[in-house]
């Protein structure tokens, strides 16, 4: 490995921030110089948080909502994330009630947990502690395998950004979507051609997520923290985040609430506007919560990759397109789509990046 060894990571969400964390821990900066690309103007990926721009005291998670220890294994094999997070006060307890389908498996055993400064704060930290340099609103479009500029016969990636922008990097991680992932141009699509039937089954779930913030003086008057709307054709979840968060209805600041459509809502309405949608949504939440106030305020998303509904085949944690130079694709789609899915699949990542 040269030294430092300049590592391309494409992605700042959950993955790509837990994978540099890791790799940090393995190598020094002077032996690993580690870069991060997202392309949107913040971290988190789909453990987004948004501010609102009424009052900046008020926040609301629009991906993920809460974090679960999925199984005995992962409450064993991930314990030290958890207790990291819950000592840097990252995380901590979910404190409220959870009503509808997924009642049981509050009641299994295993642990929910919530970030009470906004689920991002999850990805934050770990791009923190990694030290990488990271660059917002940067989008991979090409990756090229070359020669190294000045040296022959040593081969590097060539990445190419929107604005047409050429770096090279020794190598390259990409945990973007896998849709994403196989609509990257360059020579990539070489390295993807015998994956190519294992990546184009992967299947995602859509939805619409909207948040939906209230004057200070409002109340909203349920007694659940989180519900999942079983059977009903419009909305799937509907959480009081402000409550979620604090685990009690803030005083300083107006309730806020977080609604995600079914995914047959989205498909629907994929297309429709989205103040359209932000109303269309309320008035259906409304028959979930028929006194809810009039909001001041709020923000919707297309979720186009929600969740995984079909993964690589064998969840392997990670994909190794080219062992020289370095690439591998890797993301929830290879494990499974949840936190601790993640996680494995950084740590598949890292193992395989220590042994090449």
């Amino acid at each position: 490995m040269s030294s430092p060894h300049r590592l391309l990571i494409v992605g700042g969400g959950l993955t790509g921030s837990t994978t540099a964390y890791l790799l940090r821990k393995m190598f020094a900066k002077d032996i690993l110089a580690i870069t991060v690309w997202e392309k949107s103007r913040g971290a988190g990926g789909r453990m987004n948080t948004y501010r609102s721009e009424i009052n900046s005291l008020a926040t609301v998670d629009l991906g993920a909502q809460y974090i679960s220890v999925s199984s005995a294994d992962y409450a064993q094999s991930h314990e030290r994330f958890y207790q990291e997070l819950l000592t840097a006060k990252v995380l901590a307890p979910f404190k409220g009630i959870i009503e509808g389908e997924r009642e049981a498996k509050t009641k299994s055993g295993f642990s929910n947990f919530v970030a009470p400064s906004g689920i991002n704060a999850v990805v934050k930290y770990f791009l923190n502690l990694s030290e990488s340099n990271v660059s917002y609103s940067t989008h991979c479009s090409t990756v090229n395998c070359c020669e190294k500029r000045g040296q022959a016969g040593q081969m590097v990636w060539q990445v190419i950004d929107q604005h047409d922008n050429i770096t090279e990097f020794d190598s390259v991680i990409v945990t973007i979507p896998v849709p994403q992932l196989l609509q990257l141009q360059g020579s990539i699509q070489a390295f993807l051609q015998n994956e190519s039937k294992s990546l184009q089954n992967v299947e995602y779930s859509s939805r619409f997520a909207v948040g939906y913030f209230f004057d200070h003086e409002a109340v909203i008057n349920v007694p659940w923290t989180c519900k999942y709307a079983t059977g009903n054709p419009n909305i799937a979840f509907v959480s009081v985040d402000s409550r979620k968060r604090c685990g009690t209805d803030p005083v300083d600041v107006g309730p806020s609430l977080l609604v995600h459509s079914t995914k047959s809502f989205c498909l629907q309405h994929w297309d429709t506007d989205k103040s359209i949608i932000k109303t269309m949504l309320m008035s259906h939440v409304k028959e979930i919560i028929p006194d809810l106030p009039v909001p001041i305020g709020s923000r919707c998303i297309r979720w186009r990759y929600s969740q995984v509904v079909r993964g690589v085949d064998g969840a392997p944690g990670c994909c190794v397109l080219s062992a020289s130079p370095l690439l591998i694709a890797c993301g929830d789609a290879f494990t499974h789509s949840n936190f601790d899915g993640s996680l494995k699949s950084a740590e598949t990542v890292a193992k395989a990046f220590r042994l090449s």
